[in-house]
């Protein structure tokens, strides 16, 4: 009966119950070492190791956890999480016997439960690396191994590389997830406090090793080489490597060639920035996540003035939001080029882009040749990106009116302001020239665009 129990006999029977329910991995991980501390009214307090542990069974398992309390009660209890030092001894004690490893021994994984391939959103850009890292996950030291992720930052790696941890580790695997200074900065004190043989079982016996950042181990001999000398254990028994860096391994300076050679063994993948459809899907789901109404008109003005850098797009929708609140407003498209007018001008650094490079874009874009835009074919799609090409190069460059017209064809000045008066009116009233127009800009400041073509040199 409820009135005879402890808060902490309560909770071990819920916990009883739990393990039926629960993966071991899962299981092991967040719930073993959790204590009952209390029961106020119609609430359980429970005692856990850190506000990580809290946050998880927070956001996964406490409708799960209340069901279990329920079915032993025979009626409704409440569940409350606090971190607690009784806890964390109980936890730090019973780490030897975890299967899932994390970087400092006695600490729990550090992966960040959002970091799930569902809510990875896949677009052309990065649909290879999504689905080798998906493949890895579920068929581990077989599929591509190592596997290398190499992109630019805030493209999404480090979200891949704990997605296969999370998936590993809810499948029973010995995971160790460590940052390539992290790795460097252990050896050396193992080094120090001579410990290095509790440092080489501890990354030797992981059934999957993944590492942020290992361009970090450029220019560090040693760490390279002991690296290298782990590779080669894990890989030898068939142990999953994943690896994430900012650029190709055949690019990172100063490392051991044999490391180089190693980590071009298995599948190396890119991430590329975001085209706009992922971008709006991103945003779509990051406004979902939030519980925040925003219109489709304001994500899609965000997806198409921030287009480098996934974190920038979360980022920009964070400041909208709460731009909105300070003055007490409605999430309009009015209020949300406000709230960008001061970030959005630094997308992009490239020099100004000339009425020759412009052009290269608009035809690329239409699908046409720099001699259709100077013909006289008068045809629906011509006229369309010859306005759009007036308009770019006018928007774009201090060429006059006069200089616009010369660069397609010998136009008029009187042609050029008309078309540009057109575009800039439609493009409040069209959505589908927007995203053509705001695609030719973001071609305009990439280096996508390298040839001009001899004609227009």
């Amino acid at each position: 009966m409820t009135e005879t129990r402890t808060p902490q006999q309560l909770w071990e029977a819920t916990l009883g119950e739990l393990q039926l329910q629960v993966n071991k991995s899962n299981f092991h991980t967040w719930l073993k070492g959790t204590v009952g501390l209390r029961q106020q009214e119609e609430k359980l307090v429970v005692g856990v190791p850190n506000t990580f542990v809290s946050e998880y069974l927070e956001r996964n398992l406490r409708s799960l956890i209340e069901k279990a309390i329920t079915q032993l009660t025979c009626h409704s209890l409440q569940v409350q999480f606090e971190v607690n030092s009784t806890a964390a001894a109980i936890s730090f004690r019973g780490e030897s016997r975890r299967k899932a490893i994390s970087p400092q021994q006695g600490a729990l994984p550090l992966f960040n439960p959002k970091y799930t391939f569902d809510s990875f959103v896949v677009g052309n850009g990065n649909q290879l690396a999504y689905a080798a890292a998906l493949g890895i996950a579920e068929n581990p030291g077989y599929s591509y191994n190592p596997l290398v992720i190499h992109a630019g930052p805030g493209l999404g790696k480090t979200h891949l590389l704990q997605a296969i941890g999370n998936f590993a580790l809810s499948h029973g695997l010995r995971v160790l997830y460590v940052s390539a200074e992290q790795y460097t900065n252990e050896l050396l004190t193992a080094l120090r406090e001579k410990k290095t043989e509790e440092f080489r079982s501890k990354y030797r016996s992981a059934d999957m090793l993944l590492v942020d950042d290992v361009q970090f181990l450029s220019g560090k001999e040693q760490t390279g080489e002991n690296f290298f000398h782990t590779f080669n254990e894990l890989h030898n028994h068939s142990r999953q490597i994943a690896i994430t860096c900012d650029q190709p391994p055949k690019n990172i300076p100063s490392i051991p060639e044999r490391l180089r050679s190693r980590l071009e063994w298995g599948l190396i993948t890119n991430i590329q920035p975001p085209d706009f459809d992922t971008r709006l899907s991103i945003l779509q789901t990051k406004a979902k996540e939030k519980g925040a109404d925003v219109s489709s008109d304001v994500l899609e003005l965000i997806a198409l003035q921030i287009f480098r850098n996934i974190r920038a797009l979360e980022g920009s929708l964070n400041r909208i939001i709460a731009y909105a609140k300070l003055i007490r407003s409605k999430v309009t498209r009015e209020l949300a080029a406000e709230a960008l007018r001061d970030i959005t001008g630094n997308e992009a650094k490239a020099p100004p882009p000339t009425p020759a490079l412009i052009v290269e874009a608009v035809v690329s874009s239409f699908q046409l040749t720099p001699a259709d835009l100077k013909s006289r074919k008068k045809d629906e799609t011509t006229v369309l990106a010859r306005h759009v090409a007036m308009y770019l190069i006018r928007q774009e460059t201090d060429c006059s009116l006069a200089e616009v017209g010369r660069e397609l064809g010998g136009r008029s000045p009187a042609t050029v302001s008309h078309a540009y008066q057109k575009i800039a009116e439609d493009l409040n009233t069209y959505p589908s020239l927007q995203h053509k127009v705001f695609e030719i800009r973001q071609k305009l400041y990439s280096s996508s665009i390298t040839a001009i073509p001899q004609s227009f040199r």
